[in-house]
């Protein structure tokens, strides 16, 4: 009995197997529909055989008016093989098998004709010990007319376009079939600057921009750099309607940088869903747009300012100065920041040694905004606007001394940004030659001397005066703008105590710049500022050339080292004021406050009622010791 249950569990277990490793050869499920001259790629796979692993293909083919006729196609084993209808263009290779693996392998029709419709059959002859499973599969394939065209509007002439420009490129394609089908349309650029594959880092010379899938969606190439300015809205596709079943496709770049420089083309594709639920493309075509070549605009942007050279003026003369900008795109996409800079060191200009620092005298923003970086637009003494295209002028109405140095324009374009944005990088930044202004002024000497009026010792609670005297020696009329600065007591002088501080001037110490602060401050025109702490303090001026500062109620903040700085101001042809550049700095002055008497009264309180008892006994016990002693010697023999 048991016998018998092992014999038919064996046989069943064979069986079994036998099932297991059956032939099965399989290709895509059909109908597949496939354009006429373009390629047919039929993938067939052989599974459950024995034998080697590499396996033997043959490919036949029945047409739909003759279906019980073989005619074969192509062979991996018989060189003979192919029927006539195939033998050429298997022997030039038109038609033929591609090996994906051993056991995979593909019928590879390089361009399909429509007596190429018909059924396929990949058939893998046996390598097996028993003849079992299939060893063939069809799939019906259907040749559809090539209905796919593509054309432009305008080609690119190879000419020249500038940095920033704006570039249109304009496609029509369309599909006439009865299949259902979906076409998609591509950019792109060949040859050029900064080509390569950022996906696997190999170097490319095609590059795809941007494209219309399809299934409608926009989608990007590999390429960050077109990523980004899709993202900031530098580049654009759009599909729209058009005529005779073709519909038009525009790219637009709103800005051209150096890298666009290459050949363009625009290309369609038709995509097909295979029953698979896959999509495949089965028509495509090419189409050269042109050639493109982008000017970098630093190599055609002329940057100018008039006059040139060398200006001389009068004080309170107005002098204009011009910047021409040239070499830019027509259209205006690209915004431009207009600025004057000024180094006020002319001989360093003239020697190229050195040189004082660059200041911004105004500026022109794209947004056509006017700001100052100096003190020009105080009153209304200047202006700066564009008067034409591409000339910017800036207008002092009144020269002044402090108005002489080298002025540069300094363009900065934005390439085809016409509102950039505040965090937005200048594309390059282009300066003029320097134009050097020269200011004729009368000589002027000036000298000051600060002093402390003789009197009693300053006291913490009392008034602190200062005068300034200044002499000034010039021709025609002058005016004086006097400043009383302060700085602390340094530490060393106030800790160790070896000798009392004067309240005559002293030699200057060392400067402490940055415990600097501003007192007050007596304008030319007799108007005072009061800039200290809260101590109440007056400015005015005794004689033509004498000057006074007053501290009430002067408290340990006030004392100091107090400097008067004096500067001279001169009257120009047309009864303006300026100033002359003339300045004079006294020596120091330290003021030191000392303790009121009835701030030692109160050292008792602050020791303590003991010890205030024990120091008045000691006071007292001493005076009368001192009295006994001088009444005994007046009482002693004469």
């Amino acid at each position: 009995m048991m016998a018998s249950l092992r014999a038919a569990a064996f046989v069943l277990l064979q069986g079994v197997l036998q099932y297991a490793v059956c032939r099965d050869v399989t290709l895509p499920i059909g109908p597949i529909y496939r354009v006429a001259g373009f390629p047919l790629s039929l993938p067939c796979a052989v599974f459950g055989y024995e034998g080697p692993r590499t396996q033997e293909f043959e490919w036949f083919l029945y047409k739909e008016e003759a279906a019980d006729k073989q005619i074969g196609v192509v062979s991996t084993r018989d060189q003979g093989f192919p029927y006539t209808p195939f033998l050429s263009r298997v022997q030039a290779g038109q038609v033929r098998v591609e090996r994906d693996s051993g056991d995979k392998a593909r019928l590879v029709i390089q361009r399909l004709r429509p007596e190429d419709q018909g059924k396929y059959e990949c058939y893998t002859p046996s390598t097996d010990k028993t003849f079992q499973g299939n060893y063939s599969a069809t799939v019906s394939v259907k040749v559809i007319p090539d209905t796919l065209q593509i054309s432009y509007t305008r080609s690119l002439t190879g000419q020249p376009m500038p940095e920033g420009a704006e570039l249109t490129l304009t496609c029509s394609a369309g599909v006439q079939s009865k299949e259902h089908t979906h076409l998609s349309v591509m950019f792109g650029k060949r040859g050029g600057e900064g080509l390569g594959s950022e996906a696997d880092g190999e170097v490319s010379t095609v590059r795809e921009i941007i494209s219309i899938d399809k299934e409608l969606r926009v989608t990007l190439g590999s390429s960050g750099s077109y990523r980004k300015r899709y993202k900031d809205g530098e580049i654009l596709l759009e599909k729209r309607r058009g005529e005779a079943g073709q519909d038009v496709y525009v790219m637009r770049m709103s800005a051209l940088q150096p890298q666009d420089t290459g050949s363009y083309f625009c290309e369609a594709s038709q995509w097909i869903l295979d029953p698979d639920k896959v999509w495949q493309k089965i028509a495509q075509r090419t189409l050269d747009v042109g050639n493109l070549t982008v000017q970098r605009l630093a190599e055609s942007l002329s940057v100018a300012s008039t006059p040139r050279g060398e200006v001389t003026l009068q004080v309170g003369s107005p002098f204009t100065l011009t910047c021409e900008v040239s070499g830019l795109p027509a259209g205006g996409k690209s915004g431009l920041l207009i600025q004057w800079m000024k180094r006020g060191s002319l001989s360093s200009e003239m020697t190229g040694i050195g040189g004082g620092v660059e200041v911004e005298v105004a500026r022109l923003s794209p947004d056509g905004i006017v700001s100052w970086g100096d003190d020009l637009s105080r009153g209304g003494g200047a202006t700066m606007e564009k008067v034409a295209e591409g000339r910017y002028s800036l207008r002092l109405f009144r020269a002044s001394p402090s108005d002489s140095g080298v002025y540069r324009c300094a363009v900065s374009v934005y390439a085809g940004q016409r509102n950039p944005s505040p965090s937005s990088a200048a594309t390059f930044t282009q300066r003029s030659e320097g134009v050097m202004v020269n200011l004729k002024t009368k000589e002027v000497r000036v000298s000051a001397v600060a002093k402390l009026p003789r009197g009693p010792l300053l006291k913490r609670g009392g008034t602190i005066t200062l005068i300034c005297n200044v002499t000034v020696i010039t021709t025609g009329p002058a005016l004086l703008q006097i400043q009383w600065l302060q700085q602390p007591i340094p530490e060393p002088f106030l800790i160790k105590g070896e000798k009392v501080p004067s309240e005559e001037a002293s030699p200057p110490l060392p400067p402490v710049e940055e415990n600097t602060k501003l007192v007050a401050t007596l304008t030319y025109d007799g108007i005072a500022q009061i800039y200290a702490n809260g101590s109440e303090i007056s400015i005015d001026r005794l004689t033509t050339n004498s000057y006074r500062l007053r501290v009430y109620s002067a408290t340990s903040e006030d004392q100091g080292l107090y400097v008067c700085q004096a500067e001279v101001w001169g009257q120009d042809p047309h009864g303006g004021w300026y100033k002359t550049g003339a300045k004079a700095e006294s020596p120091t002055i330290t003021v030191y406050l000392y303790a009121r008497a009835a701030d030692l009264l109160l050292i008792p309180l602050v020791i303590g009622v003991s010890s205030a008892l024990f120091v008045g006994i000691v006071i007292i016990a001493t005076v009368t010791c001192c009295f006994m002693k001088r009444l005994a010697r007046q009482r002693g023999p004469k």
